[in-house]
């Protein structure tokens, strides 16, 4: 297994705890499963994800949202 795989396969595992904890999880305002977050991770091409914890009263993790951020090229000088 080469260094990007494993990075998926440990985001996978991280991911599938937290849904197993009970921890609902959303892509860009949509339900999603581990599975559904990781495959966009590895076929994102100009985007990346930054994750939103959402903590309930005790602030323990109630919701993991992931929500694409994509690269504006236009901005560049």
């Amino acid at each position: 297994m080469d260094e990007q795989e494993k990075k998926y396969q440990d985001l996978f595992t991280e991911l599938t705890n937290y849904e197993r904890s009970g921890v609902r999880m959303q892509m860009n305002g949509f339900p999603a499963s581990p599975l559904q977050i990781v495959s966009a991770h590895m076929v994102r091409e100009e985007s990346n994800y930054m994750r939103d914890y959402i903590l309930d009263e005790q602030g323990m993790i109630r919701e993991l949202d992931f929500n694409s951020i994509g690269t504006d090229h236009s901005q560049v000088e």
